[in-house]
């Protein structure tokens, strides 16, 4: 593999105080410009250099799904709180203030959706512990503290209160001792995921001090290591040519070495993340070391709401050796107006690309809606008796006893989101609504 044909590519941030320096500012006109100044005041920006010169068509912008993925608009605001923040720009208000307006417009936003914060931290020893989350019994997250930004953040995150700076919502872990503690009181825990932000902004070096604790022969119940990123999306060269690149894959070798299994949880959006030359060999790279793929990303309209997009994903994807794992549901948080699209449609588009790929991409699963009580999986649409119902079931479950039992909600075209819907056939509550969660419970060490 030739990686000097790419040059050494140097990372290039670009946020809204600096993009008036790069020839992108001036590919749109002056409105899109202030809208997109007001809107990032309110809304994390940040891009580079990568993903405006090689993946977005700039004679297509404002209607180019990458530029809707990563520059905020107008309408991602409620038009009230749009207004407001561009009447305090025109008039000069003070960076203070308009932090201050921000702030108010954010709360409002359901910055921690899920339960993240008040549910899903687990306790030793009488204390929570900072940057671990614990939701599902054989899943442990761990948000290390420098991975929490991204290269360039997508406008539909569900984790965009960590890119602003909301007090208590941010997560992260100075170090993996806490984490290591807790793993040994844990052994029905298999998997650990490395989230963020994203982990591979992190320098090779960093990563091994949170990870190479996990590879002790005393926590051989960790069977799998996952490390959720956009970093094959937004920037490949991660993998190519910067300066630790060859470091990061030596040890994902090693991780492997060890009998444990290494799962890359790449967020790709849109087939052209995966279409330029440098994603393509980044992809190769990371596969050679024995570490799989896996591709996910939701379901956001303007950007994605089309089957044959899905369909083109995931063909793409398997031909790149890389395994399709999930379709989510847009969750319920920052500008989910602008981005839902409801489950009935959701449903439609997942059923229209699935019957158009092979078996091989069929692994996919989906629509699915990362919720409260877990991950729940619209199977699909049926009549039964006179009632028109959504089939459901659970994938994950904060109850383990929960997964693969069917349940039913009443049939709705407009809802979006769990909390939407009703349970059919007369019901008052869904059975997870009444039934004791033990879980929770034992969580706590």
């Amino acid at each position: 593999m030739n990686l000097s044909l790419f040059g050494t590519q140097r990372y290039e941030a670009i946020t809204r105080t600096n993009i008036h320096k790069y020839p992108e500012w001036h590919k749109i006109g002056s409105e899109l410009r202030e809208a997109l100044q007001i809107a990032s005041c309110v809304l994390p920006f940040r891009t580079n250099t990568y993903v405006t010169q090689d993946l977005i068509d700039w004679s297509s912008v404002p209607n180019d799904p990458i530029y809707r993925l990563t520059f905020p608009q107008e309408e991602m605001l409620d038009p009230e709180d749009y207004a407001t923040i561009r009447h305090a720009l025109r008039e000069g208000t003070s960076p203070r203030e308009i932090a201050a307006l921000a702030r108010e417009i954010q709360m409002r936003l359901n910055p921690h959706p899920a339960g993240q914060i008040t549910d899903n931290v687990p306790e030793m020893d009488g204390r929570r512990l900072n940057g671990v989350q614990h939701k599902y019994r054989e899943t442990v997250l761990l948000f290390p503290a420098q991975g929490q930004t991204c290269h360039a953040y997508c406008t539909y995150c569900f984790r965009w209160p960590q890119f602003v700076n909301l007090p208590g919502m941010k997560f992260q872990a100075r170090d993996s001792s806490d984490l290591v503690a807790y793993l040994r009181t844990q052994p029905q825990v298999t998997d650990l995921l490395v989230t963020g932000g994203d982990p591979m902004v992190m320098k090779s070096r960093v990563l091994k001090k949170y990870l190479k604790p996990l590879l002790h022969q005393d926590l051989g119940h960790i069977q799998t290591i996952r490390i959720g990123t956009k970093a094959l999306a937004y920037w490949p060269y991660r993998f190519l040519s910067d300066a630790d690149a060859d470091d990061l894959l030596r040890f994902f070798e090693r991780i492997v070495r060890t009998g444990k299994h290494l799962a890359i949880l790449a967020h790709f959006s849109h087939p052209a993340e995966m279409k330029t030359e440098a994603a393509q060999q980044a992809i190769r790279r990371v596969r050679s070391t024995g570490a799989e793929i896996r591709i996910q990303a939701p379901l956001v309209r303007h950007v994605n709401d089309d089957a044959a997009i899905w369909s083109d994903l995931w063909r793409s994807g398997v031909r790149l050796g890389m395994v399709p794992y999930y379709m989510f549901v847009k969750r319920n948080t920052g500008p989910a107006h602008y981005f839902e699209v409801s489950l009935h449609q959701a449903n439609q588009i997942f059923r229209e690309a699935y019957r158009r790929v092979s078996g091989l991409a069929r692994t996919v699963r989906g629509p699915c809606m990362s919720a409260f009580p877990g991950k729940v999986n619209i199977v699909g649409i049926s009549q039964i008796g006179r009632e028109k119902v959504f089939v459901l079931e659970f994938l994950q479950a904060r109850n383990p006893d929960w997964v693969g039992r069917p349940f039913y909600a009443q049939f709705d075209p407009e809802s979006c989101w769990l909390d939407q819907l009703r349970p059919a056939f007369g019901k008052q509550h869904f059975f997870f609504e009444r039934e004791q969660d033990p879980w929770a419970v034992s969580t706590v060490a």
